[in-house]
């Protein structure tokens, strides 16, 4: 309707997101609200179309609540006058940069309290104007068990995370549902161990809580014996840059950066492998290696050499994943190589001379390989012949299957 606030237009989109069970969320001026379902998109026709006035309500909507998540340190103003001035400071920037990336808390969705989940947002500009993908955040964090990992290499992630340094890296394209399982190693380590970690992420995804269930009296809460302090860029360290400078002085056991962007996210993660902290961070890569390669192309061609040589002394494992769409449900596929042997480190150091000997040792025991788990998923019924055939990573093989 005309007028209409972007309070109640967010609870009202949120309120259908909920009873369809989606949340993935596309809002665009002038045009009907777009989910995400297994079908592909599917449009919220009933809705009727947001106009270019609700887009503007439905953002600072969204800012109001991205500031209820910060702190308000060091400010004398009331809250509703600081949250007038962080709206206003958000568009402006909104306005010069011509997107804006952050989470925000959950939505009112009536008037009963009840809430949706936490928020990831992108606000963006193209032909139509101003648009907004919204991915409403699950507070539940899954066991790493139930994530489709077999036990074994479950097990294995479990110890690596417990080594005293390192570097681990979880890759996988835009939606493979990296942050899910990075998200479950941690909470598993929180929850078993006394460790300091640190996080730095753009934005929070996954929010740890500071307790956990009694191991000796069910259904009481006790401290976990880990302390987890996360940090989100733009509202508690200015950019990811500083992010990635301070946090080695906070004394941390474990590091993760939520993604690694450039060279200098690369070095901050090598040295502080090598300086003792273990390290845990994802890339936008499918398979081991191209991980690699694409490592060594944020690098001059003259440094290659010393980067496989530092490689291959940190690097703890490569955990590559996927999502396909299975006979019944989302699949998650893997590839899985730890660095865990002289044949290991010796192919990492001797990849820019060729990939050969890096593919042969993802083959052996212990390790999966991408398309050896495709397989695995079609002989169990969870994936069809022609999904399997269109996710292969080595296509030019002339297999029967």
């Amino acid at each position: 309707m005309p007028g209409m606030k972007g309070a109640d237009l967010l609870g009202i989109i949120f309120r259908v997101c909920k009873e369809l069970r989606v949340s993935d969320i596309q809002m665009r001026s002038d045009r009907p609200v777009y989910i995400h379902t297994n079908k592909g998109m599917e449009k919220l026709d009933f809705l009727g179309p947001l106009t270019s006035i609700h887009m503007d309500e439905v953002l600072k909507e969204l800012i109001r609540n991205r500031e209820s998540a910060s702190h308000g340190f060091g400010t004398t103003t009331s809250v509703e006058h600081r949250v007038e001035d962080k709206v206003a400071e958000a568009i402006a920037e909104f306005s010069e940069k011509m997107v804006s990336d952050f989470s925000c808390d959950g939505i009112p969705m009536g008037d009963n309290g009840e809430r949706s989940g936490r928020l990831r947002i992108q606000a963006h500009l193209s032909s139509s104007g101003l648009g907004v993908t919204c991915r409403i955040l699950n507070d539940f964090i899954p066991p790493i068990d139930s994530l489709g990992i077999d036990p074994d290499t479950a097990d294995t992630l479990k110890h690596s995370v417990l080594k005293r340094a390192g570097l681990c890296l979880v890759t996988g394209p835009t939606g493979s549902g990296k942050s899910t399982t990075l998200a479950s190693l941690i909470d598993w380590l929180r929850q078993n161990h006394p460790k300091h970690i640190v996080t730095v992420e753009d934005p929070i995804e996954y929010q740890y809580p500071d307790d956990m269930d009694d191991p000796v009296y069910p259904g009481h809460r006790v401290p976990s014996p880990s302390i987890v302090t996360q940090q989100e860029v733009g509202r508690d360290v200015k950019n990811y840059k500083q992010g990635l400078k301070d946090v080695l002085r906070k004394a941390p056991h474990v590091i993760l950066l939520g993604e690694i962007r450039d060279r200098e996210a690369m070095e901050t993660c090598m040295e502080a492998a090598q300086t003792g902290h273990l390290v845990l961070s994802t890339l936008h890569t499918t398979g081991a290696v191209k991980t690699i390669g694409r490592i060594l192309e944020l690098y001059p061609r003259e440094s290659h050499a010393s980067v496989l040589s530092r490689l291959s002394e940190i690097m703890i494992f490569i955990h590559s994943q996927g999502l396909l769409n299975g006979t019944q449900r989302r699949v998650l596929t893997y590839e899985f190589l730890q660095n865990n042997d002289d044949a290991v480190s010796s192919a990492i150091t001797s990849y820019d001379g060729g990939a050969r000997s890096l593919e042969d040792v993802i083959r052996r025991a212990g390790n999966i390989q991408w398309d050896a788990n495709l397989e695995r998923l079609l002989r169990a019924g969870l994936i069809t012949h022609e999904t399997m055939e269109s996710a292969r990573m080595n296509k030019t093989e002339d297999e029967e299957y």
